[in-house]
């Protein structure tokens, strides 16, 4: 079984989340993570999205699936066996929660054990695909992270949900909280028919990470299990996906926060 660890290694552990569900966040965690990987960094994603696992599907990770974190929390398997790392990016590995649709099977205790053991594996990006909303499950999802990314699309619904997680993961002590605007329609902000990009950040408070514009090769992509910043002939979102990893920064200019 995994045990808690004392001492911590130099990592970014980053939740990525949403208030609103459909906003394209795991679409975000899949790109993002192969992006940042394809820069040299040994990159986990954990899929923390219990309810509605679908990570795997995105990295076309899904036949590969045989053991998951629960398996490795009670003891009935090593982490390294449950992590399913990329055929194509050696340096990315994905660790699925669990493979029934039970939510909330793991708590705030086995998530942090599962992140501190993935430090000392020595990764350095940790990035954990959080359910939507502000139910237990985000609260499990969000507890070892020092970061957090905050998707929402240019709707005002999606933005008041964004707004209340932004204040939640502040209430739990994350501030260094960024923003990735999803599905952005140029053509509909010049008719001024839609909430522009400045105004989507004035109202959240907090700084942009991305602008991702409106894409049709998504579903292309999902359906393949190839996420767009791998395709040969790359779109504007695949590299607006791609821009995002980089405008993180190095993984050495921020260690995490020390834990008992």
């Amino acid at each position: 079984m995994v045990q808690e660890n004392k001492v911590q290694l130099e990592s970014r552990v980053i939740v990525i989340t949403s208030g609103k569900g459909g906003v394209g966040k795991t679409t975000a965690v899949a790109n993002i993570g192969i992006s940042v990987a394809r820069l040299g960094y040994r990159v986990a994603l954990i899929d923390a999205d219990i309810g509605l696992r679908n990570l795997d599907l995105l990295l076309g990770l899904e036949n590969r699936v045989l053991y998951t974190a629960m398996e490795v929390l009670d003891g009935k398997c090593r982490l390294d066996q449950a992590l399913i790392r990329d055929k194509r990016w050696k340096n990315l590995a994905l660790l699925p929660i669990s493979k029934n649709r039970q939510r909330y099977n793991v708590d705030r205790q086995g998530i942090t054990i599962l992140v501190n053991s993935l430090q000392e594996l020595g990764y350095q990006y940790i990035v954990i695909d959080c359910p939507a909303g502000i139910d237990i499950g985000f609260i499990n999802a969000i507890t070892p992270a020092n970061e957090a990314i905050v998707v929402t699309t240019p709707e005002i619904t999606a933005i008041r949900d964004a707004d209340r997680v932004t204040g939640l993961l502040e209430a739990n002590n994350i501030f260094n909280v960024k923003l990735l605007l999803n599905r952005v329609r140029l053509e509909i902000i010049q008719r001024n028919d839609i909430i522009s990009v400045d105004d989507v950040q004035e109202m959240l408070g907090i700084p942009l990470l991305g602008a991702v514009p409106e894409d049709s090769n998504v579903i292309v992509a999902t359906n393949r299990g190839e996420p767009l910043v791998l395709r040969k002939k790359i779109t504007l979102s695949g590299i607006a996906f791609e821009n995002a990893a980089r405008t993180l920064g190095p993984a050495e200019d921020r260690g995490t926060r020390r834990r008992a």
